[in-house]
């Protein structure tokens, strides 16, 4: 073999990554079984998704729990726990009925106190279940199996609230828990269980198959279809997350088959490996963006937001973030590059490399007095991290005090719940990102209401703008929704709740063995994954 830089390379990965594998992923690749499935997807710290709307969280949930709809690779809904159902000829009564075959994971059956229960409690935080709730007279049992919504005026998208980051059914008395406290029971009906007994924490998660579960006789079809279990067991590998370049050691070696987000300087890598493949799951992409705290100095002036919109070179942040332009673009409509309702309303602020002397500017009119912006960086998300440094510099050229807080995607979650000043532990900005197919569903994302306390971290609040987004429910045609989101739009870039940093189009990397994985916004599905034995 002709040795190359390239090669080289690759031996060196390798070499490091033998010494510094954790032992506990040593111990679960010898020996390696043929039906289970190693995967580093991301940091999992919190397990309830109605707690915390983390992709980490809800492929988990997607993995244990099962939904009363489902969406199919088009983003129509489909029946999935329900099996059958109607509405009334005024269309203000829903009736659900649940399939057969339903059972928890402690083989008790599933019931429609489980799904009311769950509906309500699910309510209290998502979008798409606030607005229902503003429709609805009542939610209630009718026997063990039907239930009925029964609203005090037509909600025609109802069904796609149901779907698109509709509820996960909980049983009842885990989901008459507050919406604030998490359930960590983590006993679901879906195609997995959790297995507790080999649970650890900032390690592992193991989920076996439900071997009791009764998958739907559609075909796989997106989210919707059967829910068919192809392996034994998915290992979820936390303690490499943070360490990309030992975790792509692993999958060379076959300790691990998956790999979340490999860093796009490590890609070629990956390809000229014969036996790995990168993969784009999403092929819309996520959009990223800068999520800034409202309710605190100095973001609680409009004006300081605006300077931050104006400040940001966003080809320079995707540069520090994703290094190849191959994998990345700029966007500057808050509805992304690629849904039907992107548009260019009020983006004049867009100019290439940013406006610095606008963004001096604008800190001045708000007022700015040195307090400190506190930026939480995720050290175990390379691209985030990255990102929130050039921010911290570039705030800090123009004359702000801009100060980083390190810890890991778990700790930033933790934090960000906080309402208070930076001094209590509170946070200026973090830098997240969304599949932009989401960005299209303007009653179901979590990012895009401005409802004040009701909103998604940052806590943006504007009136006028909510007024329109709730139209969204009663508008039918194409045309109708993009005059009204042009009418957002505008709102939303004099308001700015967040600032974006551009589109991406991240690959997967994997062993050629596994095959079947389905491509959902932000989500590893677990089923339908299928390993070829050696």
């Amino acid at each position: 073999m002709t040795i190359s830089r390239r090669n080289l390379f690759k031996a060196g990965i390798a070499a490091g990554a033998a010494l510094s594998i954790p032992s506990i992923l040593r111990a679960q690749a010898s020996p390696t079984d043929e039906q289970t499935v190693r995967m580093v997807i991301d940091n999992l710290s919190a397990f309830d998704p109605v707690v915390s709307s983390a992709d980490a969280t809800w492929t988990h949930a997607t993995a244990i729990y099962d939904t009363l709809f489902a969406v199919d690779s088009n983003f129509a809904p489909k029946p999935q726990m329900v099996g059958k159902w109607d509405v009334s000829d005024d269309k203000k009564t829903y009736t659900f009925e649940l399939r057969d075959g339903l059972e928890w994971h402690d083989d008790t059956l599933v019931t429609a106190a489980d799904c009311v229960a769950s509906v309500r409690r699910w309510a209290a935080t998502s979008p798409g279940g606030q607005l229902l709730m503003t429709r609805t007279k009542d939610i209630s049992k009718k026997d063990d199996k039907t239930f009925t919504i029964t609203l005090t005026k037509p909600l025609g998208v109802l069904l796609d609230i149901l779907a698109f980051q509709g509820p996960f059914i909980m049983r009842e008395k885990d989901a008459s828990l507050p919406p604030t406290e998490q359930v960590t029971a983590n006993i679901g009906s879906g195609p997995f269980k959790f297995n507790q007994a080999l649970a650890r924490p900032g390690a592992s998660f193991t989920y076996d198959r439900n071997e009791q579960y009764v998958p739907r006789k559609e075909p796989s079809d997106g989210l919707a279809g059967g829910k068919i279990a192809k392996v034994d067991r998915v290992i979820w590998d936390i303690g490499l997350y943070g360490d990309k370049q030992t975790a792509i050691a692993a999958l060379q070696a076959g300790e691990i088959d998956f790999l979340w987000s490999p860093p796009l300087d490590l890609l070629p890598v990956i390809e000229s490996d014969p036996n790995l493949e990168l993969q784009v799951l999403d092929k819309m992409g996520s959009d990223m963006f800068m999520r800034i705290n409202c309710l605190q100095p100095p973001f609680n002036n409009v004006k300081a937001r605006q300077a931050l919109l104006h400040l940001v070179d966003q080809e320079a942040m995707l540069h520090a973030a994703y290094g190849d332009p191959k994998y990345c673009r700029t966007v500057i409509s808050m509805f992304g590059n690629e849904t039907p309702i992107s548009n260019d309303e009020n983006t004049g602020w867009f100019k290439k490399g940013g406006n610095p002397e606008k963004a001096i500017q604008l800190f001045k009119e708000a007022g700015y007095a040195g307090e400190k912006v506190v930026i939480l960086q995720p050290t175990d998300w390379g691209e985030s991290s990255n990102a929130c440094q050039l921010l911290a510099a570039t705030l800090q050229k123009i004359g702000v005090d801009a100060e980083l807080a390190p810890s890991d995607w778990g700790g930033l979650v933790a934090r960000r719940a906080n309402k208070g000043r930076v001094e209590e532990g509170g946070w200026s900005i973090f830098i997240t990102n969304e599949p932009e197919v989401i960005l299209g569903s303007v009653i179901s994302d979590v990012t895009l209401p401005m409802n004040g306390e009701k909103a998604w971290f940052g806590w943006p609040q504007n009136e006028e703008y909510e007024a329109l987004r709730l139209k969204w429910a009663d508008v039918e045609t194409l045309e109708e929704r993009k005059a009204l989101a042009r009418k957002m739009q505008r709102i939303w870039w004099d308001y700015v709740p967040q600032v974006l940093v551009g589109q991406a189009f991240g690959p997967i990397a994997r062993s050629k063995a596994l095959t079947g994985l389905i491509g959902a916004p932000g989500l590893v599905p677990m089923w339908n994954m299928q390993k070829a034995k050696s």
